[in-house]
């Protein structure tokens, strides 16, 4: 029985050699009941608890308590620390009863307990606290916003917006801050320049609350479950997936001749999907059988079915059927690890670089919009997150019909998710970095749905990661965390049938399919193309 409990401790506390980004490497319980702040020295983890109104130095290889000593205050959220001192951040209420309540946050000797300073913090209702090695960086949920402070007088330094609704804890990693949110159970990182997401990761527990950052690791004491987590940050694996689903998508191009002339030499052209990052295809057919598979100029795999005469009255409908595992899936990209423009590859450059007659690249109005929205920059990544926040800032979303051009679609300020794409590759190019479309059929609510509308967005190249999935249309959002939720993420949402880089001999700029046909005296044609989700119940 013994062997049995020490084998279970430790499960517990010895790193797991499989785990990944945001993947749990062990975990102990919390000091006390309701721990709050988090923050590292080097050495020991300490732990600031709301209840017990203590402050703990804890060991972190096995959780075992080192000392313990009163808090300077009666509500503490955060602690910091500075390389010679704790900092702690208070909510110092007179009465609770009441609410009336003020931030404060103190100097603490780590060796007696003793209270050197206090200065009072910007807002209310601190909660998270941490040092950059010059200041102190605090989060409020109230406020609903991350501070950058003087540690002399508190003095508000830069603020910007949290990256959601709820921020708890926050840690500093050398570069960027790390912020948890107790709603969404995410935890971000974030970069203090820009005030931007630029990774999102699930929250070990329900209730994420402090954040201390170690080494290459990240730790997380969680106020529910009361532990305290380490979390797996660096890692070879590029994304993650999860929530699979798995269905049937049957997907419909029919074209019906309503006369009184005859088509003639009716040629349809679908494209078929493949497995990606999103998606496993487990089986693709179609009805009637295609005449021909054909190759575009961009690798895209297209059933060619043919009719040869289409009569009045007469209807010509082609079908694939795809069954098909689609997942969330979440890309984990360091801005600082991505390669140069110049690692780039030429083949690539060469394909994904060039014009097209949707783009227009060289049009002085792209080329002034990509020097406002990049600057000087360099870093692939930044490139691609500058010019996605200026379409964003600058485009609302329009499903007004037709597909214009780039120039006069970013002049209007309002397009399509098409428009919002020829917009994003048309920067993205300009500037110098390689961009793609994808286009799919879309899960419309319900597990089982139709679709009539699809949906494009754009893929980049960064060098050392490949193409990354960027959806400009989806990105104007309020929330920093939601703007991120569109730039290196993809829901379950989608069958991803298409990869283009403009225009296609077979689709033209159309994606999922095209048709061509002539006729002979006059003819009007009804043309449908709908895909439908059928949700399979047993794998």
């Amino acid at each position: 029985m013994k062997k049995l409990i020490l084998a279970l401790v430790l499960f517990l506390v010895v790193p797991s050699l499989l785990g990944t980004t945001g993947d749990v490497l062990k975990h102990f319980p919390a000091p006390g009941p309701c721990s709050t702040g988090l923050t590292f020295d080097g050495k020991f983890l300490w732990v600031a608890d709301r209840k017990t109104d203590l402050i703990y130095q804890i060991d972190p290889e096995n959780g075992k308590i080192i000392k313990s000593f009163s808090s300077p205050g009666y509500f503490s959220t955060g602690l910091a620390w500075d390389g010679k001192h704790l900092w702690v951040c208070d909510i110092d209420f007179q009465n609770t009863n009441e609410g009336s309540h003020t931030g404060k946050i103190y100097m603490v000797c780590p060796k007696t307990g003793m209270t050197l300073n206090v200065i009072d913090a910007p807002t209310a209702d601190p909660q998270g606290l941490t040092w950059d090695g010059k200041f102190l960086w605090m989060s409020d949920n109230v406020e609903d916003k991350i501070y950058k402070i003087s540690p002399e007088d508190g003095t508000t330094i830069v603020e910007f917006r949290s990256p959601s609704s709820h921020p708890q804890g926050l840690a500093w990693d050398g570069s960027y801050l790390w912020v948890s949110d107790r709603i969404t159970n995410e935890i971000y990182r974030m970069d203090p320049n820009r005030g931007i997401v630029t990774m999102i990761l699930s929250s070990p527990g329900p209730y994420p609350r402090g954040l201390a950052w170690a080494g290459k690791t990240l730790w997380n004491v969680d106020y529910q479950t009361d532990k305290i987590y380490q979390i797996k940050i660096f890692d070879n694996v590029l994304f993650s997936r999860k929530n699979e689903r798995f269905a049937t998508v049957e997907y419909t191009h029919q074209v019906i001749n309503l006369g009184p002339g005859t088509v003639k030499n009716l040629d349809i052209y679908i494209a078929e999907p493949k497995n990606r990052d999103s998606q496993d295809v487990l089986d693709v057919s179609y009805s009637p059988e295609p005449f021909e598979y054909l190759k575009d100029q961009w690798e895209q795999k297209i059933a060619h079915l043919r009719r040869n005469i289409l009569k009045a009255d007469k209807r010509f409908t082609a079908v694939m059927r795809v069954k098909v595992k689609s997942y969330e899936v979440m890309y984990y990209i360091f801005p600082e690890k991505v390669g140069t423009l110049e690692e780039i590859p030429k083949t690539i450059k060469e394909k994904y670089l060039a014009d097209g007659s949707k783009y227009w690249i060289n049009d002085s109005f792209i080329q002034n919009s990509v020097k406002k929205a990049v600057g000087n920059e360099k870093n692939p990544y930044w490139v691609a997150r500058d010019i996605f926040d200026y379409v964003r800032e600058r485009m609302h979303y329009e499903l007004a019909g037709g597909w214009n051009v780039a120039p006069t679609v970013l002049k209007r300020g309002s397009g399509s998710c098409s428009e919002y794409s020829f917009v994003y590759i048309a920067m993205c190019r300009a500037a110098g970095l390689p961009a793609r479309y994808v286009g799919s059929v879309v899960v419309r609510g319900d597990d089982a749905s139709m679709d009539d509308v699809f949906h494009r967005w754009v893929e980049v190249y960064l060098p050392h990661y490949g193409w990354i999935p960027v959806d400009p249309s989806g990105g104007d959002r309020v929330w920093p965390r939601d703007q991120a939720m569109y730039f290196g993420h993809l829901s379950n949402r989608f069958l991803i049938t298409t990869k283009g880089g403009g225009g296609s001999e077979y689709l033209g700029w159309n994606y999922n399919s095209a048709d061509h046909w002539n006729a002979v005296g006059r003819v009007t044609l009804r043309i449908e193309q709908i895909g439908e989700w059928d949700p399979v119940k047993s794998h």
